[in-house]
């Protein structure tokens, strides 16, 4: 079925990549609960949603593309979610579950077609870093706001937090053991950092030591279904919904070229080759199914490249993936009673990782579009806490100063296409 042989690998070595990659991405069931708890949802009932969709997403991907490529709740959009969509735009957390499931729809109906590559081959690849590398900064800046290392000011609207309050020295130390370990290429660096950090607060009056380790898995009813479509079917929430769509593409594609790559899959010279085509379907339904769980946007994770690293060349490495993940179905009472500043350092860290992106971007043969859409989509996210309106507005400072150079050829139906979305983003 998995075709181990023709892909030069065998059971142990999928056993073992699978396992590897558990422990680099198990950091997202307890990440994510906290982020999304601060939205306002149970986070008892987002821990076991977030382990459930990470279950079945990584499991169906595995079986349907035969790839070794996990799957679960996206940095990024989840952080946009709960700090951009509901407390930013005060946006009720059902009709956000709302926008994220029309999304997931339109993905699904998308990765069937031939968009894919349209989209792909309108939107320059500099600007497609520069959001990659703009959601980076605006996820560390809510990671650094959250451990009290960045405060509010009304004179200069933002300062230094008060580094003498303990909850902020947990957090530094959070963040450099998060550094440190991720340098050191140490496999589940983040889950380590994570317990560790926890230990220490613990010992040191800042939350207490779990009173059990394991219990049944919470129950998801309070967020199950909950999901309000009607209300996210308004034509001001539009750009927001082709904002996670764009953003869920990008975030996908850009995972899969960077892990197929080591692992020599998704050849274009192949056309016989049908594992991108399945992966994108199978990311497309996962965000869709996962909005009826009750969590944000899935995608495909960039820590399946640490399982490609340890040999894991198809579809039974993401099945093992899989099944170790049932284990964190039990691990509530454990998740709870970590600290949040032992949570957020791991913010910051994938922000970072993000932001390197912008590496890429030569700005000194970019011409002034390039350039100025580039800055604004990076410092905008951030300042104004939105995605959406980081893309919007790199969009249009890069196609006004495009047309104002009488330079049409660089622009093209898919350009338009966002830049108008983007106009509507400001004027709704």
């Amino acid at each position: 079925m998995f075709k181990l042989k023709e892909h030069n690998t065998n059971v142990f070595t999928e056993l073992s990549a699978g396992f590897t990659t558990f422990l680099t991405m198990m950091y997202i069931v307890p990440v994510n609960g906290f982020i999304l708890a601060d939205a306002g949802l149970p986070m008892e009932a987002v821990v076991t949603a977030t382990a459930l969709i990470t279950i079945l997403a990584t499991l169906f991907s595995g079986l349907w593309s035969n790839t070794p490529i996990a799957m679960s709740v996206g940095m990024g959009l989840n952080a946009y979610f709960s700090y951009g969509l509901v407390l930013g735009m005060k946006i009720p957390w059902e009709t956000a579950l709302g926008i994220v499931f029309l999304s997931g729809i339109l993905f699904v109906i998308l990765s069937f077609t031939n968009f894919r590559v349209w989209i792909m081959t309108s939107i320059p690849m500099n600007l497609r870093r520069a959001i990659s590398a703009g959601i980076g900064s605006f996820i560390a800046f809510i990671g650094l706001k959250q451990m009290g290392m960045i405060v509010d000011n009304p004179a200069t609207l933002v300062s230094l937090g008060d580094f003498s309050k303990l909850e902020v020295q947990i957090g530094v130390i959070g963040l450099i053991l998060a550094f440190t370990f991720y340098s050191y290429r140490i496999k589940g660096a983040f889950i380590l950092s994570i317990v560790i950090t926890s230990i220490i607060a613990w010992t040191f009056g800042v939350g207490s030591f779990p009173e059990s380790y394991l219990s049944a898995p919470a129950s998801i009813e309070p967020i199950l279904f909950k999901l309000d479509i009607t209300s996210a079917l308004s034509l001001s929430l539009l750009p927001v919904i082709i904002t996670f769509l764009i953003t869920d593409m990008f975030d996908t594609l850009g995972t899969l070229t960077g892990v197929g790559t080591r692992a020599n899959l998704f050849q274009e010279n192949n056309k016989d080759d049908k594992s991108l085509q399945k992966t994108l379907e199978a990311d497309a339904m996962a965000t869709t199914a996962g909005s009826l769980l009750g969590v944000s946007t899935t995608t495909a994770f960039i820590e399946s490249a640490s399982g490609v690293e340890e040999g894991g060349r198809t579809g039974l490495t993401a099945v093992f993936t899989a099944l170790f993940f049932v284990g964190t179905l039990f691990m509530l009472p454990l998740f709870k009673a970590v600290p949040g500043n032992a949570i957020y350092p791991v913010l910051v860290v994938v922000g970072v990782l993000m932001f390197t992106e912008l590496g890429k971007i030569n700005f000194e043969d970019s011409d002034l579009a390039t350039s100025a859409g580039a800055f604004l989509i990076v410092i905008l996210m951030p300042l104004t806490f939105s995605i959406t309106n980081g893309i919007a507005a790199g969009f249009l400072v890069y196609t006004i100063i495009k047309i104002a150079k009488n330079q049409y050829k660089d622009l093209n139906v898919g350009i338009l296409a966002i830049t108008f979305i983007s106009f509507l983003a400001f004027i709704l």
